[in-house]
């Protein structure tokens, strides 16, 4: 385990790097404070502040993308009441779970449970239950997730005034949906919605797929 100084880079933080980049994006972007156990965590993490991951997490208590629509963990904050390790306490396996969204879908870094392309992002995607590769790194993915093509990504997954539903939404809750989205008859449009905690989300969702 290394400890807190040497998982801080005075010389090459990511951060600076990281607030260019949520400064350019298009969409609302809401940058929480950091937690004050944020040097824990990230201990907990062992990932260094020349990443952009070690620096949300030690920098920030998450970042909330599109009116909060996607969720980036970081180390836990009122809006936002996970943190990144204790989210993946007893949670994951051969994956790091690090952000999700309003319509209970899970993004993870694959470490090896996944597939056989260790550090790639997967999506575990709502409408399928299946875990799907997006061909990105951690960095990639939050140059993606800051960028229009995350309107492209989940334009099936939205609906009319879904700005409005997200706000409403505690960072700890997304939709759930009846009939399921994964199902035959399932759809954004014509499903029911109901507002549940992500960790029930997540604990159906596995449910789910050991049942399939």
């Amino acid at each position: 385990m290394r400890k807190l100084n040497e998982l801080l880079s005075a010389d090459d933080p990511a951060m600076p790097l990281v607030r260019q980049w949520l400064a350019e994006s298009s969409h609302p972007i809401e940058v929480l404070q950091p937690s004050k156990n944020c040097a824990e965590v990230l201990v907990g993490l062992q990932v260094t502040t020349r990443s952009p991951m070690g620096a949300i997490v030690y920098e920030t208590g998450g970042i909330l993308i599109d009116h909060g629509w996607l969720r980036l963990l970081g180390s836990g904050h009122p809006k936002l009441p996970r943190n990144i390790v204790d989210w993946n306490f007893e949670r994951s396996s051969g994956y790091l779970l690090f952000a999700d969204d309003a319509v209970g879908g899970f993004f993870a870094i694959n470490g090896g449970a996944l597939g056989p392309d260790q550090g790639s992002v997967y999506y575990w995607a709502p409408d399928t239950l299946n875990w799907e590769s997006l061909e990105l790194g951690y960095s990639e993915f939050l140059r993606w997730a800051l960028s229009d093509r995350l309107n492209v990504f989940y334009e099936p997954l939205r609906w009319p005034e879904w700005e409005a539903s997200t706000q409403a939404l505690a960072g700890d809750q997304c939709f759930t949906f009846y009939p399921f989205l994964w199902s035959e008859q399932g759809s954004v449009k014509t499903s029911s919605r109901k507002a549940i905690s992500v960790a029930e989300q997540f604990l159906f969702n596995t449910d789910c797929l050991r049942q399939a």
